[in-house]
Protein backbone atom coordinates (compact mmCIF):
# COMPACT_ATOMS: atom_id res chain seq x y z
CA UNK A 1 0.00 0.00 0.00
CA UNK A 2 0.93 3.66 -0.42
CA UNK A 3 2.26 5.31 2.32
CA UNK A 4 -0.06 8.02 4.11
CA UNK A 5 0.52 11.90 3.14
CA UNK A 6 2.34 13.51 6.38
CA UNK A 7 0.29 15.78 8.33
CA UNK A 8 2.18 19.00 6.68
CA UNK A 9 1.45 17.47 3.20
CA UNK A 10 -2.37 16.61 4.54
CA UNK A 11 -2.69 20.32 6.26
CA UNK A 12 -1.42 22.00 3.15
CA UNK A 13 -3.54 19.79 0.92
CA UNK A 14 -6.71 20.80 3.51
CA UNK A 15 -5.68 24.68 3.17
CA UNK A 16 -5.75 24.57 -0.87
CA UNK A 17 -9.04 23.32 -1.05
CA UNK A 18 -10.20 25.94 1.38
CA UNK A 19 -9.12 28.51 -0.59
CA UNK A 20 -9.98 26.76 -4.03
CA UNK A 21 -13.92 26.08 -1.89
CA UNK A 22 -14.22 30.28 -1.25
CA UNK A 23 -12.75 31.33 -4.52
CA UNK A 24 -15.78 29.42 -6.43
CA UNK A 25 -17.85 29.55 -3.68
CA UNK A 26 -17.92 33.36 -4.07
CA UNK A 27 -17.62 33.22 -7.99
CA UNK A 28 -21.00 31.56 -8.03
CA UNK A 29 -22.32 34.15 -6.39
CA UNK A 30 -22.31 35.45 -9.53
CA UNK A 31 -24.27 35.72 -12.75
CA UNK A 32 -22.59 32.86 -15.47
CA UNK A 33 -21.43 35.19 -17.68
CA UNK A 34 -19.43 37.26 -14.98
CA UNK A 35 -18.20 34.57 -13.32
CA UNK A 36 -16.84 33.34 -16.19
CA UNK A 37 -14.86 36.03 -17.07
CA UNK A 38 -14.39 36.91 -13.50
CA UNK A 39 -12.10 33.64 -12.49
CA UNK A 40 -11.01 33.65 -15.81
CA UNK A 41 -9.62 37.04 -14.96
CA UNK A 42 -8.65 36.25 -11.31
CA UNK A 43 -6.41 32.62 -12.45
CA UNK A 44 -4.34 34.76 -15.39
CA UNK A 45 -3.39 37.70 -13.37
CA UNK A 46 -3.37 36.52 -10.00
CA UNK A 47 -3.22 32.79 -9.13
CA UNK A 48 -0.58 32.23 -12.18
CA UNK A 49 2.35 34.36 -11.39
CA UNK A 50 1.53 32.71 -7.38
CA UNK A 51 1.64 29.55 -8.76
CA UNK A 52 4.35 29.51 -10.87
CA UNK A 53 2.25 28.54 -14.45
CA UNK A 54 3.53 31.91 -15.66
CA UNK A 55 7.01 30.67 -15.84
CA UNK A 56 6.34 27.00 -16.98
CA UNK A 57 4.09 28.55 -20.03
CA UNK A 58 7.05 30.70 -20.96
CA UNK A 59 9.72 27.98 -20.50
CA UNK A 60 7.38 25.30 -22.42
CA UNK A 61 7.15 27.82 -24.88
CA UNK A 62 11.13 28.59 -25.19
CA UNK A 63 11.40 24.98 -25.59
CA UNK A 64 9.42 24.55 -28.12
CA UNK A 65 8.56 27.53 -30.47
CA UNK A 66 11.96 29.68 -29.61
CA UNK A 67 11.51 32.10 -32.22
CA UNK A 68 8.28 32.84 -31.14
CA UNK A 69 7.44 36.39 -31.02
CA UNK A 70 7.82 38.10 -27.62
CA UNK A 71 4.56 39.50 -27.63
CA UNK A 72 2.61 36.45 -28.61
CA UNK A 73 4.40 34.69 -25.48
CA UNK A 74 3.19 37.28 -23.30
CA UNK A 75 -0.10 37.16 -24.80
CA UNK A 76 -0.14 33.26 -24.25
CA UNK A 77 1.34 33.80 -20.63
CA UNK A 78 -2.28 35.75 -19.61
CA UNK A 79 -4.34 34.03 -22.45
CA UNK A 80 -3.87 30.39 -21.63
CA UNK A 81 -4.29 30.88 -17.39
CA UNK A 82 -7.50 33.02 -18.86
CA UNK A 83 -8.80 29.83 -20.67
CA UNK A 84 -7.97 27.58 -17.44
CA UNK A 85 -9.83 29.08 -15.18
CA UNK A 86 -13.13 29.50 -17.12
CA UNK A 87 -13.11 25.67 -17.76
CA UNK A 88 -12.71 25.42 -13.68
CA UNK A 89 -15.53 27.18 -13.03
CA UNK A 90 -17.79 26.01 -15.66
CA UNK A 91 -17.36 22.49 -14.61
CA UNK A 92 -18.41 23.48 -11.16
CA UNK A 93 -21.40 25.28 -12.67
CA UNK A 94 -23.28 22.94 -13.68
CA UNK A 95 -26.63 23.62 -15.25
CA UNK A 96 -25.25 26.66 -16.56
CA UNK A 97 -22.31 25.45 -17.88
CA UNK A 98 -24.18 22.43 -19.81
CA UNK A 99 -27.14 24.20 -20.88
CA UNK A 100 -24.40 26.53 -22.97
CA UNK A 101 -22.85 23.34 -23.84
CA UNK A 102 -25.51 22.04 -25.44
CA UNK A 103 -26.14 25.14 -27.52
CA UNK A 104 -22.92 24.31 -28.82
CA UNK A 105 -22.52 23.28 -33.00
CA UNK A 106 -21.12 20.52 -33.41
CA UNK A 107 -18.32 20.00 -36.65
CA UNK A 108 -17.26 17.33 -38.70
CA UNK A 109 -18.20 13.47 -39.07
CA UNK A 110 -18.62 13.42 -34.86
CA UNK A 111 -22.29 12.67 -34.78
CA UNK A 112 -22.77 10.22 -37.79
CA UNK A 113 -19.69 7.98 -36.66
CA UNK A 114 -21.24 7.86 -33.41
CA UNK A 115 -24.91 7.05 -34.53
CA UNK A 116 -23.10 4.34 -37.08
CA UNK A 117 -21.02 2.81 -34.30
CA UNK A 118 -24.58 2.35 -32.05
CA UNK A 119 -26.31 1.00 -34.63
CA UNK A 120 -23.97 -1.66 -35.23
CA UNK A 121 -23.62 -2.65 -31.64
CA UNK A 122 -19.79 -1.33 -31.81
CA UNK A 123 -17.85 0.92 -28.94
CA UNK A 124 -16.13 4.00 -30.14
CA UNK A 125 -13.19 5.66 -28.23
CA UNK A 126 -13.24 9.30 -27.84
CA UNK A 127 -9.66 11.08 -28.04
CA UNK A 128 -9.27 14.35 -26.46
CA UNK A 129 -7.50 16.98 -24.85
CA UNK A 130 -6.32 19.62 -22.05
CA UNK A 131 -8.04 22.18 -25.22
CA UNK A 132 -10.90 24.64 -24.55
CA UNK A 133 -12.76 22.76 -21.98
CA UNK A 134 -12.98 18.51 -22.77
CA UNK A 135 -16.25 18.63 -20.63
CA UNK A 136 -17.90 20.80 -22.86
CA UNK A 137 -17.70 18.03 -25.57
CA UNK A 138 -18.89 15.73 -23.37
CA UNK A 139 -22.14 17.14 -22.27
CA UNK A 140 -22.78 18.05 -25.72
CA UNK A 141 -22.53 14.69 -27.00
CA UNK A 142 -24.78 13.31 -24.01
CA UNK A 143 -27.40 15.83 -25.00
CA UNK A 144 -27.24 14.80 -28.42
CA UNK A 145 -28.83 10.81 -27.28
CA UNK A 146 -25.29 9.13 -26.73
CA UNK A 147 -24.07 8.00 -23.26
CA UNK A 148 -20.20 8.93 -23.34
CA UNK A 149 -18.47 7.78 -20.78
CA UNK A 150 -15.57 9.21 -19.01
CA UNK A 151 -12.58 8.09 -17.99
CA UNK A 152 -10.20 10.32 -15.39
CA UNK A 153 -7.17 10.17 -13.27
CA UNK A 154 -8.71 10.98 -9.10
CA UNK A 155 -6.33 14.35 -8.72
CA UNK A 156 -3.87 14.13 -6.20
CA UNK A 157 -5.21 16.11 -3.17
CA UNK A 158 -8.11 14.37 -1.98
CA UNK A 159 -10.22 17.42 -0.39
CA UNK A 160 -10.14 18.64 -4.15
CA UNK A 161 -10.84 15.15 -5.59
CA UNK A 162 -14.46 14.79 -3.55
CA UNK A 163 -16.15 17.57 -5.16
CA UNK A 164 -14.49 17.59 -8.48
CA UNK A 165 -15.59 14.10 -9.03
CA UNK A 166 -19.19 15.08 -7.88
CA UNK A 167 -18.68 18.28 -10.00
CA UNK A 168 -17.73 16.32 -13.23
CA UNK A 169 -20.58 13.42 -12.51
CA UNK A 170 -23.23 16.33 -12.89
CA UNK A 171 -22.14 16.96 -16.17
CA UNK A 172 -22.88 13.11 -17.35
CA UNK A 173 -22.45 9.53 -16.37
CA UNK A 174 -20.62 6.18 -16.26
CA UNK A 175 -16.66 8.38 -14.91
CA UNK A 176 -14.04 5.64 -14.85
CA UNK A 177 -11.41 6.10 -12.53
CA UNK A 178 -7.94 5.23 -13.00
CA UNK A 179 -7.79 2.04 -11.10
CA UNK A 180 -7.98 -1.60 -11.52
CA UNK A 181 -11.86 -1.08 -10.65
CA UNK A 182 -12.22 1.51 -13.21
CA UNK A 183 -10.25 -0.27 -15.75
CA UNK A 184 -12.67 -3.31 -15.03
CA UNK A 185 -15.81 -1.81 -15.70
CA UNK A 186 -14.51 1.02 -18.72
CA UNK A 187 -14.00 -2.42 -19.99
CA UNK A 188 -17.19 -3.94 -19.23
CA UNK A 189 -18.68 -0.49 -20.93
CA UNK A 190 -16.62 -0.96 -23.63
CA UNK A 191 -17.81 -4.79 -24.78
CA UNK A 192 -21.64 -4.07 -24.12
CA UNK A 193 -20.70 -1.24 -27.24
CA UNK A 194 -20.39 1.88 -25.13
CA UNK A 195 -18.72 4.96 -26.16
CA UNK A 196 -15.89 5.96 -23.56
CA UNK A 197 -13.81 8.95 -23.59
CA UNK A 198 -10.21 9.85 -22.71
CA UNK A 199 -8.11 12.58 -22.23
CA UNK A 200 -4.76 11.33 -23.83
CA UNK A 201 -2.53 14.41 -23.98
CA UNK A 202 -0.36 14.44 -20.93
CA UNK A 203 3.19 12.73 -20.26
CA UNK A 204 2.82 9.18 -19.96
CA UNK A 205 5.35 7.39 -17.89
CA UNK A 206 6.61 4.43 -19.93
CA UNK A 207 4.61 6.18 -23.08
CA UNK A 208 6.11 5.76 -26.40
CA UNK A 209 8.12 8.74 -27.30
CA UNK A 210 7.28 10.28 -30.34
CA UNK A 211 7.40 14.36 -30.93
CA UNK A 212 5.06 17.12 -29.98
CA UNK A 213 6.00 20.49 -31.33
CA UNK A 214 8.92 19.51 -32.81
CA UNK A 215 10.76 17.77 -29.41
CA UNK A 216 10.36 14.48 -27.85
CA UNK A 217 7.47 13.52 -25.66
CA UNK A 218 6.24 10.42 -23.80
CA UNK A 219 3.04 9.55 -25.43
CA UNK A 220 0.32 7.38 -24.17
CA UNK A 221 -0.69 4.32 -26.89
CA UNK A 222 -3.75 3.72 -25.13
CA UNK A 223 -6.39 5.28 -27.41
CA UNK A 224 -4.98 3.17 -29.89
CA UNK A 225 -4.50 0.28 -27.91
CA UNK A 226 -8.45 -0.06 -27.29
CA UNK A 227 -9.60 1.06 -30.43
CA UNK A 228 -7.66 -1.94 -31.94
CA UNK A 229 -8.23 -4.43 -28.83
CA UNK A 230 -12.16 -3.42 -28.76
CA UNK A 231 -12.44 -2.98 -33.37
CA UNK A 232 -13.68 0.43 -32.03
CA UNK A 233 -13.89 4.07 -34.27
CA UNK A 234 -11.20 5.78 -32.34
CA UNK A 235 -12.20 9.20 -33.28
CA UNK A 236 -10.47 12.68 -32.06
CA UNK A 237 -12.87 15.50 -30.40
CA UNK A 238 -12.08 18.89 -28.66
CA UNK A 239 -14.35 21.12 -26.52
CA UNK A 240 -13.44 24.67 -28.66
CA UNK A 241 -13.93 27.76 -26.87
CA UNK A 242 -14.91 30.47 -29.53
CA UNK A 243 -14.13 34.06 -29.40
CA UNK A 244 -16.33 35.17 -26.92
CA UNK A 245 -14.89 32.92 -24.26
CA UNK A 246 -17.90 31.76 -23.22
CA UNK A 247 -19.49 29.26 -25.91
CA UNK A 248 -18.25 26.12 -27.93
CA UNK A 249 -17.70 25.07 -31.10
CA UNK A 250 -17.52 20.69 -30.89
CA UNK A 251 -15.13 19.87 -33.25
CA UNK A 252 -15.06 16.51 -34.32
CA UNK A 253 -12.49 15.10 -36.70
CA UNK A 254 -12.32 12.05 -39.22
CA UNK A 255 -11.98 8.81 -37.23
CA UNK A 256 -8.11 7.39 -36.85
CA UNK A 257 -7.42 4.51 -39.32
CA UNK A 258 -6.89 1.63 -37.96
CA UNK A 259 -3.09 0.15 -38.06
CA UNK A 260 -0.77 -0.16 -35.49
CA UNK A 261 -0.95 1.98 -31.75
CA UNK A 262 2.31 3.71 -32.49
CA UNK A 263 0.97 4.74 -36.55
CA UNK A 264 -2.33 6.13 -34.90
CA UNK A 265 -1.06 8.03 -31.85
CA UNK A 266 1.39 9.77 -34.04
CA UNK A 267 -1.49 10.74 -36.28
CA UNK A 268 -3.63 11.80 -32.79
CA UNK A 269 -0.36 13.80 -31.81
CA UNK A 270 -0.27 15.36 -35.10
CA UNK A 271 -3.49 16.38 -35.42
CA UNK A 272 -3.92 17.69 -31.73
CA UNK A 273 -0.29 19.73 -32.52
CA UNK A 274 -2.15 21.32 -35.46
CA UNK A 275 -5.54 22.43 -34.20
CA UNK A 276 -3.44 24.08 -31.08
CA UNK A 277 -1.09 25.84 -33.74
CA UNK A 278 -4.31 27.89 -34.70
CA UNK A 279 -5.90 28.26 -31.41
CA UNK A 280 -2.19 28.13 -28.83
CA UNK A 281 -4.29 30.04 -25.91
CA UNK A 282 -6.58 27.15 -25.34
CA UNK A 283 -4.51 24.17 -24.81
CA UNK A 284 -2.73 24.03 -21.27
CA UNK A 285 0.53 25.12 -21.41
CA UNK A 286 1.44 24.54 -17.94
CA UNK A 287 1.65 21.23 -18.00
CA UNK A 288 5.18 19.34 -18.01
CA UNK A 289 4.51 17.56 -21.66
CA UNK A 290 8.34 17.44 -22.43
CA UNK A 291 9.95 15.44 -19.71
CA UNK A 292 12.35 13.42 -21.62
Amino acid sequence: MPNAPSRSKRIGQYLTNLALMTVIGAARLLPYAARVRFIGWLTSRVIAPLAGFDKRIRNNLAHTLPDMDPAEVDRLVKGVPDNMGRALIETYSGAPFVKIAQQAKVTGPGLEVLAKAREDGRPVIIVTAHFGNYDAARASLIHHGFEIGGFYRPLDNPYVNKHYTKAITAIGEPLFTQSRKGMANMVRHLKSGGVVAIVADRHAVGGEIMPFFGKPAATSLVTAELALRFNAPLLPVYGMRTPDGLHFEIVTQDPIPHSDPETMTREITERLEALVRDHMDQWFWIHRRWKV
